[in-house]
């Protein structure tokens, strides 16, 4: 008799069967046992695994429970900050928070931008209060760089040049380049766009016929990598090697994107001057860069949120603001700066409320749990112990915790560490006849570990 497993493998499922197979004409054949286990997947988490994207059910629940949350610590604050107000007068049961009556799609946007230089009764400023308090800003508590979320740009006083002095990075840099500046600053995602938009103006008067429409659409959102294939397709430039080296070729790179925006170059440096560009774009670019670009446009024009979106919404009623996000301290800012102008003519608004509003209800901002609990034992320094909860026997870890990486000691000791795992080659000839531990020194395969003195000077 002999004994089968079989399977059938899907995407969705598992079918199994272990059955009895007859080897002789007495024996006869017969299922042992045989079931189906399910995977139950959905739609896109089918076709996630079939492409081989390692996310899994419990990303998706994670995402949707942290939604959950954050709308209801929303409501929350809302809930807090509508009693506060009504506590201090500024608002009844029978107030309307809302729109109503005709043309007045947007009296609340237009009553916040006015609230930054002009005054406005104490239920408006109410009201205004409480669309702060609905979109707060981005704040991340994380300072890790993705090729997602890009890095945050905190430049607004080079940008603020390039603005007065109408430059281009590229000129800004340059400047600094020839003062012997030893770091370049990074620049905001538009800025760079605009250069990249100057470069191509000027060079397509003297290429009329590469610089086509496609070509430019295929340049955007790429790195200098992406960019030289890009450049190679349609201007059929091979690469020549490069005399200069180091900060020679910097320089001349520079130099080549200060005559790109005035005058003709040929192919070659072109495409050094659109890589350029395009690497420090996609270094700036991602989900923090576009909020930085909102930041920068603000502070430049010196406006609050309220009054850039109106400004939008007033050219065009049709703009979408739902995706539009700005730093946590541009709306600190219009906090401000709308409190300081309306506290001149309401004496209600007392420097206590303003704390209380501002630190505790709108933009209060719990600290992280502790992952001390994750800090593990050291196992020289630790003993497990039990002791008695509830009338029950618990064991329980007792003793020092780990050392931190940033600690000299644990650098000390790493040190040592990776000394002590050095081989160096038998032709060597130690200083002492016995190493560390005492013993003679053995060579194996022609090397051995270094002895004390050596240990000593390497350290």
């Amino acid at each position: 008799m002999k004994k089968i497993l079989g399977l059938d493998l899907g995407t969705n499922s598992i079918g199994w069967a272990v059955v009895n197979e007859a080897e002789t004409t007495e024996e006869q054949s017969s299922i042992i046992r045989l079931g189906v286990r399910v995977n139950p997947l959905t739609t896109d988490e089918i076709s996630n695994f079939e492409k081989g994207k390692s996310i899994t059910t419990n990303a998706d629940r994670t995402l949707k429970r942290g939604m959950r949350r954050n709308l209801q610590r929303y409501e929350l604050r809302r809930a807090n900050l509508i009693d506060l107000l009504k506590k201090h007068g500024f608002l009844t049961d029978e107030t309307i928070l809302s729109e109503n009556g005709n043309f007045t799609t947007f009296e609340t946007y237009r009553l916040r931008a006015k609230a930054a230089t002009e005054e406005i009764s104490l239920t408006e400023f109410a009201r205004v209060l409480l669309q702060i308090n609905k979109k707060r800003g981005y704040k991340s508590s994380r300072k890790a760089k993705t090729s997602d979320e890009g890095q945050a740009i905190d430049s607004i006083d080079v940008a603020q040049i390039l603005y007065d002095e109408n430059l281009t990075p590229g000129q800004y840099s340059l400047q600094l380049l020839e003062n012997k500046a030893k770091k370049l600053p990074d620049f905001y995602r538009s800025d760079l766009q605009n250069e990249l938009s100057k470069v191509w103006d000027c060079q397509k008067q003297f290429y009329p016929e590469i610089f086509t429409e496609d070509f430019k659409e295929q340049l955007q959102g790429k790195n200098g990598n992406q960019t030289w294939g890009v450049c190679r397709e349609y201007m059929h430039v091979e690469g020549q090697k490069r005399t200069n080296k180091g900060t020679e070729q910097k320089l001349e790179n520079y130099k080549w994107r200060v005559k790109a925006i005035s005058e003709k170059l040929d192919l070659e440096q072109i495409t050094v001057v659109f890589q350029e560009i395009n690497n420090q774009t996609a270094n700036a670019s991602g989900y923090l860069g576009n909020i930085s670009d909102h930041s920068k446009i603000l502070r430049l024009n010196h406006l609050t949120v309220g009054q850039y979106q109106m400004q939008q919404l007033a050219a065009d009623p049709h703009f979408s603001l739902k995706n539009q996000v700005f730093y946590r301290q541009d709306y600190l800012d219009e906090f401000e700066t709308i409190w300081e102008t309306q506290a001149k003519f309401h004496q209600e608004l007392t420097k206590e409320l303003k704390a209380e509003i501002r630190d505790i209800v709108i933009f209060y901002q719990r600290k992280l749990k502790s992952q001390k609990g994750l800090v593990s034992y050291c196992e020289f320094e630790s003993q497990e112990k039990q002791i008695e909860i509830d009338g029950k026997k618990k064991t329980v870890t007792i003793g020092l915790k780990v050392c931190p990486k940033s600690s000299p000691l644990f650098q000390e000791f790493k040190i040592w560490q990776k000394i002590n795992d050095v081989l160096v080659s038998g032709n060597v000839v130690p200083h002492k006849d016995n190493n560390l531990f005492g013993e003679s020194i053995s060579y194996t395969n022609g090397k051995r570990y270094l002895d004390d003195d050596e240990r000593k000077v390497l350290f």
